[in-house]
């Protein structure tokens, strides 16, 4: 080998070296605890959606900070026209990752898409269910929204709206996101790992953290070894056992709220005693500290205490097994089918240790005499037995879920589970509509006072689901990061908020 050649291989490789440590100092991995059905922007509300694409791929018009409240993001500023109508001001000299400039006919092709019959976005059926939406493009960056019934808060529901390309199918969903966001989605190979690398058209401030691998492993003690040997950078979902290091891990109400939806329709499920002992069957308390973190709140309601119309005053069910053989025994005795099996449904991985939690559930409903089994199923088929159509030959069905909702208002929730024409409802109850509509339209302490009442109802009157927690999370975090985890972590995580220590 010539002198040369040497020369010009030593080069390469340090060359070569050079590049991988800059790259490794600008690179983070994040290990999630599921897979990601669909990539699909309008989706980005659904938590393992949200975590990669959500204000990293897919920006939203407004944006809820949980420690300064609404924050403009691509739109600079909006103005109440009444009458329902909300004039946005957009900001200008902002272009898609495909090069195209955002322009108001986006936002306003946005708004159509995610309401698109043709497709199940999320955002549509969750934040703006028995909503009419419509708009007026005034100029390229100005743009007329409005609602009907006239939301007062519609500013803070367009911090859900991700604004995709208006040439974005309305019809199907994309299998590979363009948005506007500091980052560009570069890679997917299913079941393996997703990349994203920084937006170099991004109108905003440039990221620090350059380069995002996400990958997947089932396992809480894996994702949170991985953390501590530096094979990863963050684990927003580890267990309470694995949460083992107080320089690694860190804690905090996550927003969750943990239930069983119950499907009214079906019998047993149709009868309110046999509801009231599912609720009465369960010790909450032997989950806390237990299979669940210290800290976890029993739940009467929906949405977690900084919501507005949080109803303190109710009480959860208590553990009073003898009482719910007696509603059960009761029940039997007027020809309810106590004896049809009913189906519990959990989400594989959708939380750290939730097998262990079903299963806790299971063995307590069998003990007061329920005819119960237990199956857990990854998210996709959850999906299809959660969300509507149901399936026509389900049979009597609990199916475990967690709901987000950090941005403190129930409507965020409200419509979505519990109206008769909610995507994820299992009511019918025309009392709960009349309830539902009175509350998003009301404003102030009228609109706290008519949400606390539907609590009440929902609690007490119809015993619409089991209610469980309000979760406490652990996150793991790499040493080498300075990021602090927040009560959004568990639905978006924010790469661009991540330095380097």
């Amino acid at each position: 080998m010539t002198s040369k050649l040497h020369l010009f291989m030593a080069s390469a490789l340090a060359s070569t070296v050079a590049f991988g440590a800059q790259a490794q100092e600008n690179s983070v991995t994040v290990v999630l605890s599921e897979e990601l059905e669909i990539v699909e922007p309008c989706s980005a509300t659904k938590s393992n959606v949200g975590r990669v694409l959500f204000q990293n791929i897919s920006e939203t018009v407004t944006e809820m900070d949980p420690e300064t409240g609404l924050q403009p993001r691509l739109a600079e500023s909006w103005e109440d026209m009444g009458n329902g109508t909300w004039r946005f001001t957009l900001r200008p000299d902002v272009n898609f990752s495909d090069g195209t400039e955002m322009r108001a006919d986006d936002v306003a092709h946005s708004l159509v898409r995610m309401k698109s019959p043709d497709i199940a976005c999320e955002i549509g059926a969750k934040f703006f269910g028995g909503i009419e939406i419509t708009s007026n493009v005034i100029d390229e960056y100005t743009i007329d929204v409005t609602a009907d019934p006239a939301q007062p808060i519609l500013p803070m529901l367009m911090s859900t709206v991700t604004v995709t390309p208006s040439d974005t199918p309305l019809d199907s969903f994309v299998d590979h996101p363009i948005g506007t966001g500091p980052y560009t989605f570069d890679e997917y190979v299913r079941g393996q790992s997703i990349t994203l690398n920084a937006n170099p058209n991004y109108w905003g401030d440039q990221p620090t953290v350059q380069s995002a691998t996400y990958v997947f492993r089932g396992d809480s003690a894996v994702r949170a070894a991985m953390v501590a040997a530096g094979e990863a950078d963050i684990a927003p979902n580890i267990a309470l056992q694995d949460a083992t290091d107080e320089t690694l891990d860190f804690s905090y109400p996550n927003s969750e709220t943990l239930f069983l939806r119950i499907e009214h329709a079906q019998a047993p499920l149709n009868d309110r005693r046999v509801r009231e002992a599912l609720s009465l069957a369960v010790d909450r308390e032997a989950f806390v500290g237990t299979i669940l973190a210290n800290g976890t709140l029993l739940a009467t309601g929906m949405t977690p205490p900084s919501t507005i119309g949080y109803n303190r005053d109710l009480a959860p069910y208590p553990f009073d097994p003898d009482r719910a053989r007696e509603l059960l025994a009761a029940a039997a005795a007027d020809g309810v089918p106590i004896d049809t099996e009913i189906t519990l449904i959990g989400r594989t991985n959708n939380f750290a240790n939730v097998l262990e939690t079903m299963e806790a559930l299971l063995a307590m409903y069998q003990d007061v005499g329920f005819n119960m089994k237990l199956e857990m199923v990854e998210v996709a088929e959850w999906l299809e037995r959660y969300a509507k159509p149901f399936p026509e030959d389900r049979g009597p069905q609990l199916i475990q879920a967690q709901h987000d909702n950090a941005n403190g208002d129930p409507v965020f929730s409200m419509y979505f589970k519990y109206h008769s024409e909610g995507q994820q409802s299992g009511l019918l109850d025309p009392t709960v509509d009349a309830m539902i509509a009175d509350a998003t339209a009301a404003t102030g302490d009228e609109r706290a006072a008519k949400w606390s009442e539907l609590f009440t109802y929902l609690h007490e009157e119809s015993i619409a689901d089991v209610m469980l927690f309000h979760m406490v999370g652990f996150s793991r975090v790499n040493e080498r990061l300075d990021f602090t985890p927040s009560i959004r972590t568990n639905s978006e995580l924010q790469l661009s908020q991540i330095q380097f220590n």
